[in-house]
C-alpha cells in the first residue's frame, strides 16, 4: 500500500487534521504488496492500443447440464432425456431448451457450441479463464488468464479505467469465484475487483469506496480532494505512475460505470435482478445486474470483464435448478446482447457463457446429473463473429461429441482473436524470459 503525505496544512474541508493524506491501495489486484502505482508501472511496459475490443466472460460455475441447455435430447430414453422439450429459435433448424425463449428470439446473434471437449475435470473457473488445465506451469504461477494477457499485451484503453475487471462475488467454494489469474505474468497484471480489498484498501479524504450507496457524497468528496491536491502541490515531484494511480482513484469515469443508479430504470428492468437467489449453496448468486454492470464497464474502456453466475452443480433437483437459473440467465443474457446491439457495441464485444464441464447423461436417483468432463457446451455472441449457428453435436444420449468437437483452447483462441490478439503468433514471456504461446489450438473457423 502506498501512502502519500503532503506538507502540513490546517486540513482539507473534510476536516482531516494536520496533513493532506492520500492512501492508494492494491485495488484488489490479488497481492497486497503491490500498490496501484506499481501495477501501472508494470503495465506501462505493455503496448497500449487505441482499439477497444472487449470480452465478457460469464462463468456458469459448477458445470451446467449440456443436454438441458442447447441440445435437448428429446428422443433419448426417459432416464436420460429429462423433463424439458426443445423450442424453435429465430434460426431455422436450431432448437434450444424451453427455458430460454428470449435467447431463442435472438439466436441469429448467437452461436451455440454443443460439443466442447478438453475439460481437465477441475471443479473451478481456471480452464474457462485461460484454456489450460490448472496444473500447467504451476511452478511459475500457472498460465495467465485472458484478461491478464490483455493487460500485458494491449494495456489500458483509458488510464483511469482498469483494463481487466473481475465481478465474481466471493463464494464458499472459492474456485468458483476465481476471476482469472495473472499466472506467470505476476500480480501486476491481475484484475481489479470493485469490492472487498478493491474498495476497502482505497481511502480518499476519509471517504471509502464501500460507501458507494452514497454516490453524491462520494463524488463530491473526490472533486474536493482533487481541487485541494492541485492547489497544495501535493503531487509535485511524484512520478507519472503515482499520478496515474491518483487519476484512477479520483476519476469519475470508473465510479460512474460502477454506479447502476445512473442507468435508465427501463434498462435495469429488462435485465432483471435475478432474485430470489435459489440453489446458491456454496456458489454464486444469480445477479442479473452484473451483466448490466459488465456492459457499463466495457463501455467505459474495460477490455475484459469476468463474472460467476449461479451455481449449476446439480447433483440433485437438476430440472428445478435449470428452470430457475436458466430462466434468469435467459433474461439477462438476451438483454445484454440486445443492449450491446442497440448501442452499436456488439461487433466489438464478445460475450460467452460456459462452465467447467457438462453433466451425466443418466439422471440419478435424486433427479440430478453428476459431473461429466467428456463434453460440455457454450453460448457465444457478438465480437463480429458469424453467428446464427449451432456448432457440433453429441451422440443420441449426450455422452460424447459425435460431430465437430470444439476444444476449450479453440474457444479461448477465438476470444483472443476477437480482442485483436493473435493467439498463435503472440507469445508472452514467463518469469524466466522464455516465450510461452497463449494457446496450442486454432480459432474456431466456423465463427471467424
Amino acid at each position: 500500500m502506498l501512502s502519500i503525505l503532503g506538507r502540513p496544512t490546517q486540513g482539507f474541508c473534510d476536516r482531516i487534521p494536520r496533513r493532506g493524506f492520500l492512501r492508494i491501495g492494491a485495488l484488489g489486484m490479488g497481492a497486497t504488496t503491490l500498490s496501484l502505482a506499481d501495477v501501472l508501472r508494470a503495465q506501462s511496459q505493455s503496448s497500449s492500443s487505441n482499439s477497444h475490443k472487449s470480452v465478457i466472460n460469464i462463468f456458469l460455475a459448477g458445470g451446467p447440464p449440456h443436454q438441458d441447455m442447447w441440445e435437448v435430447k428429446s428422443d433419448a430414453p426417459v432416464e436420460i432425456r429429462g423433463e424439458f422439450t426443445p423450442i424453435n429459435t429465430k434460426v431455422p433448424g436450431i432448437q434450444i431448451c424451453e427455458v430460454f425463449p428470449r435467447i431463442a428470439k435472438i439466436m441469429d446473434r448467437c452461436a451455440v457450441i454443443r460439443s466442447v471437449v478438453g475439460s481437465a475435470g477441475g471443479h473451478d473457473a481456471w480452464q474457462c479463464m485461460c484454456g489450460w488445465p490448472k496444473r500447467e506451469l504451476q511452478f511459475l504461477g500457472g498460465r495467465p488468464s485472458i484478461g491478464a494477457v490483455a493487460v500485458k499485451v494491449q494495456g489500458p484503453v483509458d488510464p483511469s479505467v482498469p483494463a481487466f475487471v473481475g465481478l465474481a462475488d466471493k463464494t464458499q467454494h472459492a474456485p468458483w469465484s476465481d476471476p482469472g489469474s495473472p499466472g506467470f505474468l505476476g500480480p501486476a497484471f491481475g484484475c481489479f475487483k470493485p469490492d472487498g480489498l478493491g474498495l476497502a484498501n482505497m481511502e480518499l479524504n476519509g471517504i471509502t469506496l464501500d460507501r458507494l450507496d452514497d454516490r453524491q457524497s462520494l463524488l463530491a468528496g473526490l472533486d474536493r480532494m482533487r481541487r485541494d491536491v492541485d492547489t497544495s502541490g501535493l503531487m509535485d515531484g511524484v512520478d507519472v505512475f503515482t499520478q496515474q494511480a491518483f487519476n484512477v482513484l479520483t476519476s469519475s469515469k470508473l465510479l460512474t460505470a460502477l454506479d447502476l443508479s445512473k442507468e435508465d430504470p427501463r434498462v435495469r428492468e429488462r435485465y432483471g435482478d435475478g432474485k430470489p437467489y435459489k440453489y446458491q449453496y456454496d456458489g454464486a448468486p444469480t445477479v442479473n445486474e452484473q451483466l448490466l454492470l459488465a456492459r457499463r464497464l466495457v463501455e467505459a474502456g474495460v477490455r475484459c470483464v469476468t463474472l460467476s453466475y449461479g451455481r449449476w452443480d446439480s447433483h440433485g433437483q437438476n430440472f428445478d435448478l435449470v428452470r430457475d437459473h436458466g430462466s434468469k440467465l435467459d433474461q439477462c443474457f438476451s438483454a445484454l446482447i440486445e443492449d450491446l446491439d442497440v448501442r452499436g457495441m456488439l461487433d466489438d464485444v464478445t460475450v460467452i457463457a460456459w462452465g467447467e464441464f457438462g453433466r451425466t447423461p443418466l439422471v440419478n436417483k435424486n433427479a440430478g446429473r453428476d459431473h461429466w468432463p467428456k463434453v460440455s457446451c457454450a453460448i457465444m455472441a457478438g465480437g463480429g463473429m458469424k453467428t446464427g449457428q449451432a456448432i457440433g453435436a453429441t451422440n443420441s444420449t449426450g455422452e460424447f461429441a459425435e460431430h465437430r468437437p470444439v476444444h476449450f483452447q479453440e474457444i479461448v483462441a477465438t476470444l483472443y482473436h476477437n480482442l485483436g490478439i493473435d493467439p498463435k503468433s503472440k507469445p508472452v514471456a514467463d518469469q524466466a524470459g522464455r516465450p510461452q504461446r497463449l494457446v496450442q489450438k486454432n480459432v474456431i473457423g466456423e465463427l471467424v
